[in-house]
């Protein structure tokens, strides 16, 4: 198992499990809590980014009561980041209050992806995030979308371009970027978050086609809903 896992909600389960074990390629059997909670953080992620509050809830308690058992708030922070980079990359705009009760006891690395999900890098901090945002956090929004194109992980590149939003207004190339890669991934909320957002940029270019062809995406995601 890799120790160099970006901290999204998908793969934050293996970084637990990975922190605790160290080196899952000799072959030690990973824990149950690790794969239990694996489980859930990744069914929470694909609830909330589906747009499933629901069942995203009842995984991200599940999730938590298994890294409760180990009794490391170090570990937990993990997790309660993970769940703040879900609601980056669906352009949520709620505090990360789930963290900001341990961060306390999180380590430098979680301090600084803290602080890069919310937009507010500190000297130094680029080279503790996880490796896929390392590429993108240092850029401006005009000169991301490369990077953004690179990321082969959907769940990281959405991160990255809702942590772009954060900073500030981000150029069309990552909006519609964004708007493929939850496309592609079925991913509702995080779909309709970030069409809306294109619809605004898009009448505020001027291009009436496309702000014409958003509504009509949206249209079909609410006549889904019903």
């Amino acid at each position: 198992m890799s120790t160099v896992i970006a901290i999204t909600a998908r793969l934050a389960a293996a970084l637990l499990a990975a922190a605790v074990l160290g080196g899952c390629a000799s072959g030690k059997k990973a824990p149950d809590w690790a794969v239990n909670e694996q489980g859930a953080a990744e069914r929470a992620t694909d609830a909330y980014l589906s747009g499933n509050q629901r069942v995203a809830e009842a995984e991200w308690r599940r999730a938590r009561e298994e890294v409760s058992r180990t009794a490391r708030p170090d570990l937990l922070a993990r997790l309660e980041l993970a769940r703040c980079a879900a609601q980056v990359a669906a352009l949520e705009a709620a505090p990360c209050t789930g963290f900001e009760a341990v961060a306390q006891d999180a380590a430098d690395a979680e301090q600084a992806y803290a602080r890069y999900l919310q937009g507010q890098l500190a000297a130094g901090d680029v080279a503790l995030l996880p490796k896929a945002q390392q590429a993108v956090a240092p850029l401006a929004p005009e000169q991301a979308a490369a990077a953004l194109a690179a990321m082969e992980d959907p769940l990281s590149r959405l991160v990255a371009a809702g942590v772009l939003a954060v900073r500030g207004p981000v150029p069309m190339a990552v909006v519609t970027q964004a708007v493929d890669t939850a496309s592609a991934q079925g991913w509702r909320r995080a779909v309709m978050a970030w069409l809306i957002n294109q619809q605004r940029l898009a009448r505020a270019l001027g291009d009436t086609a496309l702000a014409d062809q958003v509504q009509r995406r949206l249209d079909l995601l609410q006549a889904t809903q019903k």
